[in-house]
């Protein structure tokens, strides 16, 4: 197995574009990629998902701990393994390089190509690059490719850059409208969203072999370290309905995984759709999304909430991340800002604010024992919403790495429902408790 990283400066010099561009050229060559997005981005990997046909997984290494992402390249690698950063190289938890893509390039020994897009400077962006390559006693940096970079540009910037900060540059993508790619307040669009996607890619990818050195850019790749771990399935014991539509649709493949080797048997169903959950459920898992966008629908499928809330207030074992919180309260706004009746297992009214609420890393304390969690454990998570609820909870004590504590969730022997959202496939076992919950639910 080889293995890349596809780095860049800042956010927005397209890194997505790039990744997906390069993983259709290599598909299209007729090697095994596979994908992996470092990072919490829910969004990101649903595009490499959609290229290559196999699910992208996320590296993080705050969520899942290092031999959790050591035992996720081993396990899904295949023949060569492309993995895209999150926000700069270098940019981690609070201000440090902890748990950014330069942590997790050193783990995983893995060798960056770093995109840049020149905006108004040659020997100054030289600068800047030879700063990356020394900001550390070894960045991993090994190669440089233009994005929206002209032709011209690119001819007179590659010597430049070149000679001064001794990364060969590998080629240059132009401007072109396939690469531009719609946003919102979370991010880019969802790929199912963007008309045409695979024949965008396809013209993207048809452009990278015309003027980027794949052959060069291959050869930078370095052998996969990472051993493949031992891997014990339990029998299935249980059945988890899976919330899985447009408004449902941030979880992580590992997670999942996770559920399935802990015994759980996943009954995927949608809440847009469907008039009950899947019948014989164990246990519901509602992971986050974009309900606000579909308040109405799910509003008006009121044979499903009336579903939903007679299963969790009967004590059916649940996991309610953010979207799914918002699910499971009185009311939530729409864009209109129009309250919708939703779920009314708990209290609060979800409504819109015009930023990001309590952004990024955090522990959640645990001060009694409960669905997910132990007393006195501390356990990774994180937050990326603009809609904001009434009532966020006061079970756990949240600690984010800046030292700002406050308190959010409910909880209890079959709930966790609050906004910050968790990977069940790290250090702490969760998919195992979770599933361990719905094995004796099933049994009563």
């Amino acid at each position: 197995m080889k293995q890349i990283l596809i780095t860049a400066m800042h956010s927005g010099a397209g890194k997505t574009v790039v990744t997906c561009s390069l993983l259709a050229a290599l598909k299209k060559r007729g090697i095994d990629v596979h994908a992996f997005k470092c990072g919490p981005d829910y969004i990101d990997p649903m595009f490499h998902s959609e290229v290559l046909g196999v699910p992208s997984r996320n590296l993080d290494l705050f969520l899942q701990g290092k031999d959790a992402v050591r035992s996720s390249v081993a396990l899904h690698g295949g023949e060569f393994v492309v993995l895209e950063g999150a926000m700069g190289y270098y940019d981690g938890l609070s201000g440090t390089d902890e748990a950014s893509a330069y942590a997790l390039a050193d783990v995983l020994q893995f060798p960056a190509v770093l995109v840049v897009r020149p905006q108004g400077s040659m020997l100054t962006l030289a600068a800047q690059i030879k700063g990356l390559t020394a900001f550390r006693p070894k960045s991993r940096l090994a190669g440089i490719l233009l994005n929206g970079c002209k032709e011209s540009l690119a001819a007179s910037l590659t010597p430049v850059l070149e000679r001064e900060t001794g990364l060969p540059v590998l080629g240059f993508l132009p401007p072109m409208d396939e690469a531009v790619l719609e946003s919102r307040y979370l991010g880019l669009l969802t790929a199912g969203e963007i008309e045409d996607l695979s024949g965008r890619f396809a013209m993207l990818s048809a452009q990278m072999e015309l003027t980027v050195d794949l052959d060069a850019l291959v050869n930078l790749a370095s052998p996969c370290v990472a051993e493949k771990p031992e891997k014990k399935k339990a029998e299935q014991a249980c059945t988890i309905a899976v919330a899985k539509d447009e408004a449902f649709c941030f979880f992580y493949a590992d997670s999942l995984e996770a559920l399935e080797d802990a015994g759980a048997k996943l009954a995927f169903f949608s809440p847009l759709r469907d008039s009950t959950i899947p019948e014989g459920a164990d246990g519901l898992y509602l992971c986050g999304g974009y309900p606000e966008l579909y308040a109405d629908r799910l509003s008006a499928n009121s044979s499903m909430r009336q579903s939903i809330r007679q299963a969790v207030n009967s004590g059916l074992p649940t996991v309610a991340e953010c979207g799914g919180f918002l699910y499971l309260q009185q009311t939530l706004e729409n864009e209109r800002k129009e309250s919708c009746p939703m779920c009314a297992c708990l209290p609060g009214a979800g409504f819109r604010t015009d930023r990001l609420q309590r952004f990024g890393y955090q522990w959640l304390v645990a001060e009694e024992d409960s669905l997910l969690f132990r007393r006195g454990e501390s356990v990774p998570a994180h937050e990326f919403h603009y809609w904001d609820c009434t009532e966020n909870g006061s079970d756990l004590r949240v600690e984010k790495p800046n030292g700002k504590t406050w308190r959010c969730g409910y909880t209890g022997k079959s709930l966790y429902a609050a906004f910050p959202h968790l990977h069940l496939g790290g250090e702490l076992p969760l998919a195992k408790r979770f599933a361990e919950a719905c094995i004796g639910h099933a049994h009563r």
